[in-house]
């Protein structure tokens, strides 16, 4: 199959890029780059035609409440019409776990938005909800520090996951069957947020200090134990937190 993948050059476009080259598919990575706006639909009419599906792994530049809205919800209604238009017959969009649970924030209600849009549109869809990555454990930290210089972390419990985990969910989805609802998944391992920071500054070899603060907000939002952590039915893949730091690059950010 054809297969266009919006975000084909980030973390985890292109490591789906990559699964779906290898099993014998049309891959397309899509971006600006490529002269793909989703922004502003330029470039979506060309490189849809003979696609059955489309991967949406985008993520917005700015995490600001109004530009991550405008940015879901423009980009995923000029896919959606784009995709009608040209007869895709599967679209799949990578997605959060817990986002409509948190209305509170930005981002997640952002998100929210754009797996609204997929309900209520007339294309085949599945929605792949995943829990954050263990790559954004120094990107945490740097979005929480504080005046003194410390990360200030809630020790709410999650359940992260590598994204190459992600990434493999994401590709077999695309190469299934629209599921036309969402599914999860996460890591194998329940977590305290404060905790994995820590351990994966340590790990880059960084002696920023964590401070455990369980008003610190994430995402905008004050966690508890159940913000988190996904369904009982999620799929968990079998990567550690452990295991995943032994590899070559990954604790000093080889793969960003």
């Amino acid at each position: 199959m054809k297969i266009v993948v919006i975000g084909g050059t980030g973390l985890i476009g292109s490591q789906v890029v990559q699964l779906l080259t290898a099993h014998g598919h049309e891959a397309v990575p899509a971006s600006p780059a490529s002269g793909v706006d989703t922004l502003t639909g330029a470039g979506l009419a060309d490189v849809l035609v003979g696609a059955a599906v489309v991967v949406d792994v985008s993520n917005s530049p700015s995490f600001a409440d109004a530009d991550v809205l405008r940015f879901f919800t423009t980009s995923t209604g000029n896919l959606l019409a784009a995709e009608e238009s040209a007869g895709v017959g599967h679209h799949v969009a990578l997605s959060v776990v817990g986002n409509d649970r948190h209305p509170g924030s930005g981002y997640l209600r952002a998100k929210a938005a754009q797996e609204e849009l997929l309900r209520n549109s007339g294309v085949p869809y599945s929605v792949v909800r995943a829990t954050q990555f263990f790559e954004f454990a120094r990107g945490i930290a740097a979005s929480s520090t504080d005046d003194q210089g410390n990360a200030r972390i809630s020790p709410a419990l999650f359940q992260p996951v590598a994204s190459a985990d992600v990434a493999a969910a994401v590709a077999r989805t695309a190469a299934g069957e629209p599921v036309k609802g969402f599914l999860e998944i996460a890591g194998p391992e329940k977590l305290h947020l404060d905790e994995f920071v820590r351990i994966g500054l340590a790990a880059a070899g960084s002696d920023q200090k964590v401070v455990t603060d369980p008003a610190a907000p994430y995402f905008g939002v004050v966690l508890d134990d159940d913000s988190l952590v996904p369904a009982p039915d999620a799929t968990t893949s079998t990567t550690t937190y452990a295991e995943w730091l032994t590899v070559p690059g990954n604790a000093t950010g080889g793969r960003r």
